[in-house]
């Protein structure tokens, strides 16, 4: 294995092999890097493996960020409230570097999906994946957006989680964990960015009642509790916003 300050020489597999130590050791901005880079390499569709280590590398240092944000916002609500500017204004000021590191991360991700992976998937597996993907993103960036910046990731959003659901419900089974998956995700989008609570438990309860009655007929027991644990999620989520709704 060559250097590690000259990733461009390394193999493909090698490249793979960092990214799974990198993970192991918890350096998720360096396991984006070699990441990278055996995109870079890739001629053909990403395998099930290497997109589950993208996933992987893009969603803790992304994920990291938007807690921070969330307890940063806190932060200054919380100041504000009490009317200490200073703290309110130092608080906001912190929240700001946070935004621009997750627009950094997620613009990045964002032109991987449109530029490399997206034009090389064949499979419909592959295709759902990672435009299901690319709605995540454009949602965390709704997070904390403002003004056109957010209208226009709420839009991309939308456009994406709705085709990936055209072809997850044409494509696969109702029990498979890619299609439930996307369904949690796009109503939890529909309740919590575009603040559309009726949209957001029809597309859930569709979800539930259509993977909850073939559930049994699902043979591969890893998928079937993967799906399992997703349509519990679905059905706590409907719980609660039926609940906030009655309220």
């Amino acid at each position: 294995m060559g250097k590690l300050d000259n990733l461009s020489s390394l193999s493909k597999d090698e490249l793979i092999l960092l990214s799974k130590m990198a993970e192991q050791s918890e350096r998720y901005e360096e396991m984006i890097d070699y990441v990278k880079h055996f995109i870079s390499k890739a001629t053909s569709e990403m395998t099930v493996e290497e997109r589950n280590i993208l996933s992987v590398a893009f969603k803790k240092v992304v994920g990291k960020r938007r807690t921070s944000w969330r307890v940063l916002k806190s932060i200054e609500q919380k100041e504000s409230r009490r009317g200490n500017e200073e703290n309110k204004t130092r608080a906001a000021n912190y929240k700001e570097k946070v935004e621009a590191e997750l627009r950094s991360y997620c613009g990045e991700i964002l032109r991987i999906i449109d530029n490399e992976l997206i034009p090389k998937s064949t499979s419909e597996e592959s295709k759902v994946f990672f435009i299901k993907m690319k709605g995540d993103y454009y949602r965390y960036i709704c997070e904390f957006a403002q003004g056109q910046y957010r209208d226009e990731s709420s839009k991309n959003a939308q456009e994406a989680y709705q085709q990936a659901l055209n072809l997850a419900e044409t494509g696969f089974d109702s029990t498979h964990p890619s299609r439930i998956g996307l369904a949690l995700n796009y109503s939890v989008f529909n309740y919590e960015i575009l603040n559309q609570q009726a949209d957001a438990i029809k597309i859930a309860q569709k979800a539930f009642d259509e993977g909850i009655q073939n559930l049994e007929n699902l043979t591969d027991e890893h998928a079937y509790k993967e799906s399992t644990m997703i349509l519990q999620l679905i059905r706590d989520n409907i719980s609660l916003w039926t609940s906030e709704s009655d309220n």
